[in-house]
């Protein structure tokens, strides 16, 4: 780089550093607040204690959990085992009159027997086919069927994680969207879910770490709320035990 060029590069940064002090200091003249240049001291790291020590009763966690995720739109239904899952899959598929399923590739979701259920249905398992476009697969899905991984009663919202029998798109891609929430999988923090990935550390994290909260929402243009843009525009929670 020639000693021009590198000259005019000076000047753009001089200019540039000039204009962001110019536009802080209105920002604090106009809050009535001296100017900040240095970041303030944080005495407080993490959540306080009163939080980490918050434990709701199961019956509590079922009931905010509840409250929380049918707030946005979503359904619940509680189900004693997985033969009564089976059962509102079932039922739920003819309701919708649905022609194709898929599931995660899992062994607890096989319990399911939805082949013996379903038998007018397809009903595929993500991954078991390498030869298989599963993205497409799941995109033609009436219904996806995924078993979560952590609940929160707090947040109303169902984690799911992502692995080769576990992909993103059998949760985000069919059009109904059927949870179903192990109770003793249900939490009352987030932070109760978080802290397994802390603990787990960077190295064997899984490849996807997928947040639900509800049917997929969208009101980002003029404030019209859309359901269903970026993912099922039902989705039920089967609370189970």
């Amino acid at each position: 780089m020639n000693t021009e060029h590198q000259e005019w590069l000076e000047q753009l940064e001089k200019k540039s550093r000039a204009k962001q002090e110019h536009f802080m200091n209105d920002i604090a003249s106009k809050l009535r607040r001296p100017r900040q240049t240095h970041a303030p001291t944080q005495p407080f790291r993490g959540a306080p204690a009163f939080w980490t020590d918050l434990d709701w009763d199961i019956d509590k966690r079922i009931q905010a959990f509840t409250d929380n995720f049918v707030s946005v739109g979503a359904h619940i239904a509680r189900v004693r085992d997985i033969g009564e899952a089976s059962e509102f899959i079932a039922n739920k598929s003819h309701e919708l009159s649905a022609k194709y399923i898929i599931r995660q590739n899992e062994q607890a979701l096989t319990e399911l027997g939805l082949e013996e259920q379903l038998p007018d249905v397809q009903i595929s398992v993500w991954n078991s086919q390498a030869e298989e476009n599963w993205k497409a697969r799941a995109a033609e899905a009436d219904i996806g069927v995924v078993m979560a991984d952590y609940a929160t009663a707090y947040t109303g919202s169902v984690t799911v994680l992502s692995s080769p029998e576990k992909g993103r798109s059998v949760s985000l891609l069919p059009t109904v969207l059927i949870i179903i929430i192990p109770i003793e999988r249900l939490y009352t923090r987030l932070g109760e879910t978080l802290d397994r990935f802390d603990e787990a550390g960077r190295e064997n994290l899984p490849a996807g770490i997928h947040f639900i909260s509800g049917p997929s929402r969208s009101s980002d243009i003029e404030n019209d709320l859309t359901i269903g843009v970026h993912g099922p525009g039902i989705v039920y929670g089967l609370i189970m035990g």
